[in-house]
């Protein structure tokens, strides 16, 4: 390592240069990498209800589907717009009232369930199913015409509707939350660092990094959008204070050495082996979201974990480099930092340790209470603006026809036709159902299928199944939509075993039970990874349990905030923030500890030990704190789209509440809990 960066050093502006010409392909790549907006898209494939999807697009060439309401419109207007619909690309079929009677079914043969389903006053109702999925550009292009055609007086709803707003809102916003934290974060660099162009060669050292994180992408075809707005926002918050441990590294080596060149070679070194360990930590707690099975959770881990590995080889390769190129403009602009002392929180926590005990003690309910018991929602339309189209259209659907959702029922064709009318006339009994529309229910009793036209049969039965409509009053991810569903499988399975009921309702479903199972999973993976990580850098079998215990008290402590305040999270919320709060921020934990250790070994006793070791690690931990919240606030207080806001607030949230645990109660456990640390910690023999 040391002749490699003494290579560095010497050769730093051909290493500068290298970094900037890289960044040309890394823009490339960004601008390749494609985008996800369907969240549904990441369940297991294995699911019954994604298999369906496929065989709804392998069968009947449908994929997406939105319900279009109309207002206002004479027979024949909405008879030549559903006519305008069938030619706009990628739409492959339109059901609607006028479509299906003006010319092809006498209206007087349909049932008034039927009629009721598709008309209510001046209002209508058009089923359009698309030719691909729901969050395809295609799909999204075709919803974009859709709106054109339709103007003012229709509502396109679903979905697919909403995928299509989320992308445009998420796009304009982007370029926004990096600005917001790249400003936050310099404001918080300026108080506490004592140059005032650190800050610039920092952020544009990082931002490098996380360029090249965001080109690298390309090679995993896409990402989630959740992943592309926080990925750059939450790698500059995790890899922020790499910097400034090579920068105070590098002040230190300079008072041991008249040569600049080597107290930067040695102080990368330096700098090498001590966020190793850090970013160990975090890289374990991005890699257990991977083993989620709904696989935004990979997504997200994937990307992250790269960051974190680019931050490091940005914070040993270019950062040296530039600190060195400017090192004289570096001077010139020092200041004195205006962060205060904050040598008397270690005095406070050392007098009032027993006290803080106590604090730690009663804080453990209540916590874990709220913790285990926040409340998530599951609804796509929920983490979006009120006053987006999509969402006004599922108002209007939800109004003028009294449905929240249409589920989707595949049936097999060799079911007869009476049975098929049989298990539609008990569906519709179920609570919430407000009409099922298939081929059996076009028609009344004892009227053949033969009379039903080709174009219109086709659209409805394949060789292998028949399609039917399901609509819902009752809203995705509600316990009544699931207690339906699991009544219309009853009834579906006795009639057809392998039939399947399919839609954005029933996916939904299945993401529930998914994300229940891998809150479960993705938190023991997690708490092991980073309880072995300090075991074998600790040495200790007692300090991992604490460590890891104080901040999942922390976690506990973030968490349960929306419980009491009766706020809602949307449903990827806890999983992710448990794991990246505690893979982020046990790195504060460790840094005290380390520093206990070192002074318990030194010899001294140890409220004495714990005393300058919280002096000496205050600074750090309060500027890594600070730098995690600055960069993660700002966005969430900007976004408008609750799945990205929240979890911005969680996160900054989450680091203040991981520095208060680590200056306040784990000095406190420290003392209280010494002597077994001592005799539990394999390299503290000397300190018993």
């Amino acid at each position: 390592m040391k002749g490699f960066t003494k290579w560095l050093i010497r050769h730093r502006a051909l290493v500068i240069v290298v970094c900037l010409l890289l960044m040309i392909p890394s823009v490339l790549g960004m601008a390749a990498t494609k985008t996800k907006y369907d969240l549904l898209y990441y369940l297991p494939q294995d699911l019954e209800t994604v298999k369906g999807q496929e065989i709804l697009l392998e069968d009947f060439g449908k994929g997406a589907f939105s319900l279009l309401v109309t207002e206002g419109l004479t027979p024949v207007e909405q008879a030549d717009l559903e006519d305008s619909l069938k030619n706009v690309p990628h739409v492959e079929t339109v059901l609607g009232y006028e479509s299906m009677t003006r010319g092809a079914l006498p209206a007087e043969i349909l049932p008034d369930s039927v009629r009721e389903a598709f008309s209510r006053g001046d209002a209508r109702l058009t089923a359009v199913f698309f030719d691909t999925s729901s969050s395809a550009e295609e799909t999204m292009e075709a919803i974009r015409d859709i709106r054109g055609l339709a103007g003012e007086k229709a509502f396109v709803s679903g979905l697919s509707a909403v995928v299509t707003d989320t992308k445009q809102l998420v796009e304009e916003q982007e370029t926004v939350y990096v600005a917001i934290a790249v400003a936050l974060c310099a404001v918080v660099l300026t108080i506490t660092m004592d140059s005032f162009l650190l800050p610039l060669i920092f952020l544009c050292c990082i931002g490098v990094s996380i360029l090249y994180n965001l080109g690298s992408n390309y090679f995993l075809g896409e990402i989630s959008y959740i992943t592309k707005a926080v990925a750059a926002v939450l790698q500059l918050g995790v890899t922020l204070d790499y910097s400034i441990f090579l920068w105070n590294s590098y002040k230190e080596q300079k008072t041991l050495t008249d040569n600049k060149d080597e107290a930067m070679t040695r102080a990368v070194g330096l700098t090498f082996s001590s966020i190793i360990g850090s970013s160990l930590t975090t890289v374990a707690g991005f890699v257990s979201i991977c083993f989620m099975s709904f696989t935004l959770g990979r997504d997200l881990g994937i990307v992250m974990s790269k960051g974190v590995v680019m931050g490091v080889l940005g914070t040993v390769i270019l950062l040296p480099c530039a600190i060195r190129m400017l090192d004289g403009a570096i001077e010139k602009t020092s200041h004195k930092p205006v962060l205060p002392d904050v040598g008397g929180i270690s005095r406070f926590v050392v007098r009032h340790y027993k006290a803080l005990c106590v604090v730690l003690a009663l804080m453990l309910v209540p916590a874990f209470y709220g913790y285990g018991n926040v409340n998530v929602y599951y609804d796509m339309s929920k983490v979006m603006p009120q006053n987006l189209l999509s969402v006004i259209a599922n108002k209007k659907l939800k109004e003028t026809f009294d449905m929240s959702t249409t589920h989707l029922l595949l049936v097999d064709s060799d079911v007869s036709q009476r049975d098929a009318r049989d298990m539609a006339e008990e569906m519709k009994k179920v609570d919430g159902v407000k009409s099922v529309v298939g081929i059996d229910s076009l028609l009344g009793a004892d009227i053949p299928e033969s009379i039903i036209p080709e174009d219109i049969l086709s659209n409805l039965k394949s060789g292998r199944y028949q399609l039917m409509l399901i609509n819902s009053e009752y809203v995705i991810s509600s316990d009544e939509v699931n207690a339906q569903i699991d009544s219309l499988n009853e009834i579906l399975k006795k009639y057809d075993e392998g039939g399947m009921l399919i839609g954005e309702a029933p996916c939904t479903k299945d993401l529930i039970a998914c994300t229940d199972h891998d809150f479960t999973v993705v938190t023991m993976i997690s708490m092991i990874a980073i309880f072995v990580i300090i075991l074998l850098v600790q040495k200790s079998l007692s300090l991992p349990v604490l460590l890891v215990g104080m901040i999942e008290l922390a976690i506990a402590a973030n968490l349960c905030v929306p419980y009491y305040f009766h706020q809602e999270l949307p449903f990827v919320g806890p999983i992710l923030i448990s794991t990246i709060q505690l893979g982020a921020t046990v790195d504060y934990a460790i840094l005290m500890t380390t520093r206990y250790k070192r002074n318990r070994l030194a010899g001294k006793e140890k409220a004495q030990a714990v005393q300058e070791a919280l002096a000496s690690a205050a600074q750090s931990v309060l500027v890594s704190g600070m730098g995690f919240f600055a960069a993660t606030y700002g966005v969430g207080l900007y976004s408008n789209v609750d799945i990205i806001s929240s979890m911005c607030r969680l996160i900054a949230r989450g680091a203040l509440w991981s520095v208060a645990v680590v200056l306040l109660l784990l000095p406190a456990m420290l003392l209280l809990l010494d002597k077994i640390i001592v005799h539990t910690t394999f390299d503290m023999k000397s300190a018993r």
